[in-house]
């Protein structure tokens, strides 16, 4: 191991400020264990397949041999963090329950909370030395202790952080990078911290545009937004009000507000409109796909058409591309094309939520789940041509570092900006977080993880419909790249969904082969796999024995009374 280099320092700041972004770099804590890797497992970024694997490792592991990044977790821990380092699982445990809220809900709760202390790639290790393959964490987006975004933003740190009333490189060529990604109309960029934070701020700017437009003369509760059922949007009093899936939680909310109108999530397998695809040829399934989309999009239509006619406005339709908390949930064909027509036809703002599937997740050539819709099925050809108003980015931006934006077009930000009122985020678009983000871009492009996400969930989905066909169990596998749901049932044609077998599943991955998943969907009967975009084939494949081992030999003999939910 490196020593750290003498007081005062470059390296000396530089390894004390990475030491603390946990995240970042291999734990103290974990090093005191042996690390054992899975034998698929074992490349340091997960087992990329593809003509460019052999350079892409050789690559990654000279930028893990950098004085900057070998830096990391190799010489003695800052003192502030000695007594952290020190604690135990238990006593970790016990401060947690004592001084944090039970409503920040801990992973796998019901069956023992995981205690991680470091993570490389694909792999997460807890305390006690066991490596896990992560399949949920869609945070981690080039992989977790990246070492490209641990040295950009420790050497950042190192250098300066403040906020954005100063101009900044990191922040002006970040904004720069993003609009690039987004087709043409969308280049006005907004750093914020989060995904609630991005979708808060994109609703206000569709008031703000709603209200340019029609003068300022409508009141707030005549300003309408049409959201879909089961949605999430995030945490913030205007992102629940959005968010039907919170009102199925709890007593916290209870009745909609008025100026809210919820329309049936597009859900082709246990929606109100279900294709049957049994004993159908490809084309009559895609035929009866569109037919969906049409119907599905035909509500958002009439609530357009309804509150025009009682006086109202519509502010925005606001959209997952691929909807997580609902179980996977893509839209079918023409259903996007059709909703974005009718909002604007009354006067509202098409607001794109890509803060859980966007840069590239879906593979497929798409960079935003957005222009998924009909790609590689039935599709119309102006469909191709449907571009939002407004997008919101978060989770994967930082690769764990709180860094989220609104994109939108000059026309909506300049509405914005007539109102007279500055927006400013104390720590939005620090040069920090853009640094960690302008990394997360370089390997995005460089490493050709897009293409990694198209060529391995194309792989995971092979796999995954074979074991369709033998099991009983699995009564739909859908998504797209490496954004994938499996839904249980315990019945394939009443589809009565196994949401305890889910909860059984999901456990026994991470107990019996140290596989870690998430369960989502209105039954909770989903297992969703969204890992990092390293993901490789041997991970893939590990992932799919694994999971028919556990439906095989564990399930039938499992009793389903003493089966908790497993929160994910």
């Amino acid at each position: 191991a490196m020593p750290m280099s003498g007081k005062g320092s470059s390296t000396d700041q530089s390894s004390l400020v990475a030491a603390v972004l946990m995240f970042g770099g291999t734990s103290f804590l974990a090093r005191r264990h042996v690390r054992r890797r899975h034998a698929r497992n074992d490349r340091p970024w997960g087992s990329i397949a593809g003509p460019h694997a052999a350079q892409a490792d050789s690559r990654e592991g000279a930028a893990a041999d950098s004085p900057q990044c070998s830096a990391v977790g190799t010489g003695r821990p800052p003192a502030a963090l000695s007594e952290a380092l020190s604690l135990t699982s238990a006593e970790v445990s016990s401060l947690r329950s004592r001084h944090m809220s039970s409503s920040n809900s801990v992973s796998y709760a019901n069956t023992g909370p995981l205690h991680v202390v470091s993570g490389r790639g694909c792999t997460l290790t807890d305390a006690a030395g066991r490596d896990y393959l992560d399949t949920r964490n869609n945070v981690a987006h080039v992989g977790h202790s990246r070492p490209e975004v641990v040295a950009a933003a420790s050497s950042q740190l190192a250098a300066l952080n403040t906020n954005t009333r100063y101009l900044h490189q990191n922040a002006s060529l970040l904004a720069s990078k993003l609009a690039g990604l987004l087709p043409g109309p969308l280049e006005k960029v907004f750093f914020v911290n989060s995904g609630s934070e991005a979708n808060d701020l994109a609703l206000r700017l569709a008031r703000a545009h709603s209200m340019a437009r029609r003068g300022g003369g409508t009141r707030d509760d005549r300003r309408h937004v049409i959201a879909i059922d089961h949605g999430y949007h995030g945490h913030t009093l205007a992102c629940l009000d959005v968010s039907p899936y919170k009102y199925r939680q709890g007593s916290e909310l209870t009745s909609y507000p008025d100026a809210v109108r919820r329309v049936p999530c597009p859900d082709t397998y246990r929606g109100i409109h279900r294709v049957e695809a049994e004993g159908l040829t490809e084309e009559e399934r895609l035929e009866r796909e569109a037919e969906a989309g049409r119907v599905y999009a035909s509500y958002v239509e009439r609530e357009c058409r309804s509150i025009t006619s009682s006086g109202g406005t519509v502010s925005a339709f606001i959209v997952e591309g691929g909807m997580s908390v609902a179980g996977v949930v893509l839209p079918p064909p023409s259903y996007l094309k059709r909703c974005a027509d009718a909002v604007r036809g009354a006067g509202g703002l098409y607001i794109a939520d890509e803060v859980q599937t966007g840069f590239g997740r879906l593979g497929d050539g798409c960079e935003w789940a957005f222009q998924y819709a009909g790609r590689g099925r039935h599709r119309e050809e102006e469909e191709a041509a449907v571009v939002p108003d407004i997008v919101t980015v978060g989770k994967p931006f930082g690769n764990g570092l709180p860094l989220a934006a609104v994109v939108t077009s000059r026309d909506v930000a300049g509405s914005f900006e007539s109102t007279g009122v500055e927006y400013f985020n104390t720590f939005a678009g620090s040069p920090a977080c853009c640094a960690a983000g302008l990394a997360v871009l370089h390997v995005l492009e460089r490493e050709r993880l897009r293409e990694n996400a198209a060529e391995v969930g194309g792989h995971l989905l092979g796999l995954l419909f074979d074991l369709k066909s033998r099991s009983p169990w699995l009564g739909d596998v859908r998504g797209s790249g490496l954004f994938v749901g499996v839904e249980l049932v315990r019945d394939g044609t009443t589809r009565e969904p196994a949401t305890a077998e889910a909860s059984f599943v999901c456990s026994a991955l991470k107990e019996r082969h140290g596989i870690l998943t998430s369960i989502d969907g209105p039954d909770d009967s989903v297992i969703v796999v969204k890992p990092p975009m390293v993901f490789g084939r041997g991970d893939a494949e590990r992932f799919v024995s694994c999971l028919e081992r556990v439906l095989v030999d564990d399930l039938p003999a499992a009793s389903m009374d003493r089966v908790g939910r497993t929160p994910t």
